[in-house]
């Protein structure tokens, strides 16, 4: 898992802790910051992966191949 969506999680845990330990109007504020927390931290995740696989796909050379005349006649089924 990544660092930041760590922190992000225990610290959404931490509030739906705290707000439940206090019993008061803190559930009210909490749950709902705790998950816009959580998204936020997914999404910048998502956004974080989705720009390593398109580095890597940047990086890939799609070079034609040359075959020789064996391998011509190698990948010819009879």
């Amino acid at each position: 898992m990544w660092g930041l969506t760590t922190v992000v999680g225990a610290f959404a845990l931490a509030l739906v802790v705290m707000s439940l330990t206090f019993m008061g109007g803190a559930v009210v504020v909490a749950v709902p910051l705790a998950i816009v927390a959580v998204a936020i931290a997914a999404f910048m995740d998502f956004t974080r992966r989705r720009k390593t696989a398109q580095s890597i796909h940047t990086q890939r050379q799609d070079d034609d191949v040359e075959f020789t005349e064996r391998d011509r006649q190698t990948l010819v089924s009879e």
